[in-house]
Parts: C-alpha cells; sequence; structure tokens
C-alpha cells in the first residue's frame, strides 16, 4: 500500500505542474495586458509601469512562472508586501493575496461538495439497494422510474423551482446561506440543506441506476450462490457478500465523478448565489485575474487528486481479493 501511495504522490505533484504550467501560458496568450484591470479607466503609461513591475510583469513569462512555482514552497516579496508560503501571488484586480482568499472561500465549497457526496451516496445506493432486492416489484420500478425522470434535470433548472416551492412561496426553508460551521451546527445545515439536495439529484439518479445493476449482477455470482446453499440467512447474504462486492465499480464511477462534483460545485453556487471556489473561479476569469485563478485551479485539482487517491486505497478494504502493491 505504501509504495503504491507514494507512486501516486508523485504523479500527482506532476500533474498539478504541467496543469500549472497549461494555465499560466495560455494565460499569457491572451492578447491583453492583464496590468490595465489594475490600473483602471484613467490610466498612464507611468503608472501601468509602476503596476507591471508591482506585479512582477514586467519579467519574461518563464522567470514569472518559475517565481510562481518557488513562492508556494519559500513565499515571495511583493510591492504590496511578503506572502508567506505557500504563496499563490497576489490579486491583480484588488491587490488581495490569493492564498488567503482561497482559505476564506473553501469551507463553502469543501461542506457544498462533502454534504451532496453524502446525500446521492446514501439516497442512491440506497434506493439501488431496495431496487435489486425487490426486483420485478413495484418497488424496482419505481426507483427505476424515478432515477430515469430526474436524471433528466439540471441544477440550473432545478435549482430556481425548488426556490420558488420551499423559500418564496411558502417559506417552509430559508434562503440558502452559508454559515460557518464551527459557529452554528443548525445554521450551516439548514443554510446548505436545499443546494446538497439539489445538487446531488442528477448523481442519485445514476448511482441508483448503477447500484441496481451491480448489485443484480453480484447475485448471480457463484460465491453468493453457494453461501445461500449453506444455508445463510437472505439478509445476511445479501449484505456480507452481495452488496459489498457491488460496491467496486460504484466506487469506480465515483472517483471519475469527482471532477463532475466540483463543476456542479460551480453551477450551484451560482444558482443559490454562494460565493465558493466555484465563483471565485468565474470571477476570476472574466477579471483576467491569472494568479487568483491559478490558485483556484490547483487547489481544486489537488482536491480531485486528494479524493482518487482515498478511492483507490477504498479498494483493498471493500475487496480483499484487490491487492495494491
Amino acid at each position: 500500500m505504501l509504495p503504491f501511495l507514494i507512486r501516486r504522490t508523485f504523479g500527482a505533484a506532476l500533474i498539478l505542474v504541467l496543469i500549472s504550467a497549461f494555465t499560466f501560458f495560455m494565460f499569457f496568450a491572451i492578447p491583453q495586458d492583464p496590468a490595465m484591470l489594475a490600473c483602471g479607466k484613467n490610466c498612464t503609461p507611468d503608472a501601468l509601469e509602476i503596476i507591471h513591475k508591482n506585479l512582477g510583469l514586467d519579467q519574461p513569462v518563464t522567470v514569472q512562472y518559475w517565481n510562481f512555482l518557488i513562492g508556494i514552497f519559500t513565499g515571495r516579496d511583493f510591492a504590496v508586501g511578503y506572502c508567506d508560503a505557500p504563496c499563490f501571488g497576489v490579486s491583480f484586480a484588488n491587490d488581495q493575496n490569493v492564498w488567503d482568499t482561497i482559505l476564506d472561500r473553501f469551507p463553502l465549497t469543501l461542506s457544498l461538495t462533502i454534504g451532496s457526496l453524502l446525500v446521492f451516496l446514501i439516497v442512491g445506493l440506497g434506493a439501488g439497494m431496495l431496487a435489486a432486492k425487490y426486483r420485478g416489484t413495484w418497488v424496482d420500478k419505481t426507483f427505476s422510474s424515478g432515477s430515469l425522470v430526474v436524471s433528466s434535470m439540471q441544477i440550473y433548472f432545478l435549482g430556481p423551482l425548488v426556490l420558488l416551492a420551499l423559500v418564496y412561496s411558502t417559506g417552509w426553508l430559508d434562503k440558502p446561506k452559508y454559515v460557518p460551521f464551527s459557529e452554528d451546527l443548525g445554521g450551516w445545515f439548514m443554510g446548505l440543506l436545499i443546494p446538497w439536495f439539489v445538487m446531488a439529484t442528477i448523481f442519485t439518479a445514476n448511482y441508483t441506476r448503477m447500484s441496481r445493476s451491480s448489485m443484480i449482477e453480484q447475485l448471480q455470482e457463484e460465491h453468493v450462490k453457494a453461501a445461500r446453499a449453506k444455508g445463510m440467512s437472505g439478509n445476511f447474504v445479501f449484505f456480507r457478500y452481495a452488496w459489498r462486492g457491488s460496491l467496486i465499480p460504484i466506487i469506480t464511477i465515483l472517483g471519475i465523478d469527482l471532477s463532475s462534483l466540483l463543476s456542479g460545485g460551480m453551477v450551484t453556487e451560482l444558482t443559490f448565489g454562494l460565493a465558493g471556489l466555484g465563483r471565485l473561479a468565474l470571477d476570476s476569469v472574466v477579471n483576467k485575474d491569472l494568479p487568483m485563478l491559478m490558485g483556484v485551479m490547483l487547489v481544486s485539482a489537488a482536491l480531485i487528486i486528494f479524493f482518487n487517491l482515498i478511492v483507490d486505497a477504498l479498494y483493498a478494504v471493500i475487496d480483499p481479493r484487490v491487492r495494491l502493491s
């Protein structure tokens, strides 16, 4: 297990470097001076030159990229002050420290991602398991048909409908907002309840269908039939052998869906007016704010890689036949 994790960690570091290099050099392919954003409408050549020097834009692009990489580990000096490691630079738009801004937005994105992940795993796997257990009955038909209907919905369509029904028309729930977990647990839960379920909807439908088909396939395996022949109870065989084996393909798809989950989080944040990393990424693109965009992309990529490492490690836990070397 340890050699596997070490190899994956080195591979992850290489991927992050490639992502940062691609984003950095693509940004400078845009035929517009990013210093113009900080200079404003009444910009003079002298002021523009000073901004170039303050932001480090007077140096070659390769030197800027190298300074960016080194700054992540050692920190950097800027005209606005010293940036401690990990330093992702200073925003072109407002001179704010990029890392501090990301840390301020990160708890919302993490809460939104993990909360919706738990919702669609619990609801989706549970519905799929029941559909497989009662295959051919009204339970199976209800969950299977419902998943087809739900999978056709999108966040930007379902979100306003839920707000209209549960917030503006009936007042049953308050408008979604983010309250820090450490300040008010109840406010944190209720503030993100609607975004969690709306964001999880499309994933729930997919995991219901996948869980059902995987469970039905496992119930036909020889080791499951052998367990039944030995006189073990139906529920014990169902949960101990069939359900556990059915999780392997689910985990495989989950590792792939993590990137979709983060992109879905961006749409969810925009739909409900939440200020997380998704909203920050969009604003940085609109404002041509390279340091902020680089920071958000690298943090998002690191999250996806980290979650995939956890997914890979879970294989050995769920299925003893899998060995990671």
